[in-house]
């Protein structure tokens, strides 16, 4: 990606008031005072999350479509998109089994549900049998149908992001195998991509007001006491994700040449959006923008990003495997190795077929114990009143694990910009957003 012409001008630092990160923290404390102290309020706030999150939704498809196309038809050597998707594939099977295992081991040694004692016939089970109800969506062969679209512009409409993938390299690869007839429509597409991204940058000024709103919500009805009851479960998973990011991603970080804090670091305003809206998807297009900031090649980006979110999903991993063995635990269900096996197996499966699913990692838990019959599903009502607070935890590990990704196949391609990514987890790059009247010297933009 070029640097813009003035990238090297003196720029007078922002006020700290308006970093995106510092107005996404304040909204989110004020969100859990909000829902604290006034609780009946709060809960009325969930729209405003709910709002923000659509705004995102509503150009995710846009962006990655334009991104891919963009990126494939520039291309000298089509061979390299399918050279890019094996890799990434590969890279998101392992890590995703090794984030299967992790929570596996996790369970077994901290033990977080046991002692609990509860027998299944004194649950609340309606609740459960809501997300249970869904999971008939789940099925391996429903999941790959469900990525060719009803139509060309349906993928766009309905902003289903593997159907958008889909639609988005067979046009890529078509552009570029018409040679020059093609150049006037990747001229264009190439100039959408401008107001389109201006469009992201403007939305993302609305990402405090829907942080506060979800981070309201979620306080104001479970409450902050949900977190004591089953504290041991969530504490689990929480210093499981840190770890996993810290150390196994900090190891594959430090063999590609980066560091894992530095690239938290450059992702924190993007982090804490996450956080806030326990939603993944609502900084995808600033991730993509980011990663191309960073020095990975656009066609990377545009395959790697998006495809990661449907099959990269490390903390959803984690718990899936986490939660059932506490299930289990804490029902008095024996479990042997051959029955936790099965279930890692399963969960496998199941977790690919949750791309797109609301509730992804509650509906594919449910999905996972339907096929293991060991394990009560019935049980899955302890764990209800806290999916929220883990569903942040999900979030996150799986959007730094994507993060990484992008970067480690970058590298695997010879696509990667050291210098750019060295500049970039450093902080000194320059957002183009932020220099209209700032920029020292530049008479015409002041």
């Amino acid at each position: 990606m070029q640097n813009p012409p003035y990238s090297s001008a003196p720029v007078v630092p922002l006020p700290w008031y308006r970093h995106l990160y510092v107005q996404v923290v304040v909204a989110i404390v004020i969100g859990i005072l909000l829902g604290h102290f006034e609780p009946k309020f709060a809960v009325q706030l969930q729209p405003l999350g709910d709002a923000f999150i659509k705004l995102v939704k509503m150009i995710i498809a846009p962006v990655i479509f334009l991104t891919i196309v963009t990126g494939i038809a520039s291309m000298t050597q089509l061979s390299k998109v399918g050279r890019v998707f094996g890799k990434a594939m590969v890279y998101f099977l392992f890590f995703s089994t090794l984030a299967l295992v992790v929570g596996l081991v996790v369970a077994n040694v901290v033990q977080p549900g046991a002692g609990m004692n509860v027998n299944v016939a004194d649950l609340d089970q309606k609740e459960v049998h809501r997300y249970v109800e869904k999971t008939h969506d789940l099925t391996l062969v429903g999941f790959l149908m469900d990525v060719i679209p009803k139509s060309l512009i349906g993928a766009l409409a309905d902003g289903n992001i593997l159907q958008t993938l889909f639609v988005a390299v067979l046009f890529g690869i078509s552009l570029a195998l018409v040679g020059d007839r093609g150049k006037p429509v990747l001229t264009f597409f190439e100039s959408l991509t401008a107001p389109v991204f201006r469009m992201v940058h403007i939305l993302m000024k609305a990402a405090p007001i829907g942080a506060l709103g979800a981070m309201a919500f979620t306080i104001g009805k479970y409450g902050l006491a949900s977190l004591v009851n089953l504290g041991m479960l969530v504490g689990s998973f929480y210093l499981t994700s840190l770890l996993f990011v810290l150390v196994i991603l900090g190891i594959v970080a430090r063999l590609c040449g980066f560091s894992i804090i530095r690239l938290i670091r450059y992702l924190k305003a993007e982090l804490l959006l996450v956080l806030g809206t326990s939603s993944s998807e609502s900084a995808l297009p600033s991730l993509m923008e980011k990663m191309e900031k960073a020095g990975c090649e656009k066609t990377v980006v545009g395959l790697v990003v998006p495809t990661g979110y449907s099959f990269n999903l490390d903390g959803t991993n984690i718990y899936m495997t986490l939660a059932a063995l506490f299930i289990a635990q804490a029902t008095n269900t024996e479990l042997t190795l051959t029955h936790q096996i099965t279930l890692l197996l399963v969960a496998m499966l199941s977790s690919k077929g949750a791309a797109g699913v609301t509730g992804a990692g509650f509906i594919t838990l449910a999905a996972t114990l339907s096929v293991v019959p060991e394990v009560p599903v019935a049980g899955m009502a302890l764990i209800l009143g806290v999916d929220r607070f883990m569903s942040e935890c999900r979030s996150l590990t799986n959007f730094v694990g994507n993060a990484v990704a992008t970067i480690v196949v970058s590298k695997w391609e010879n696509a990667l910009d050291h210098d750019a990514l060295d500049l970039a987890l450093s902080g000194k790059t320059v957002d183009p957003e932020d220099l209209p009247v700032r920029v020292a010297g530049d008479a015409e933009r002041a």
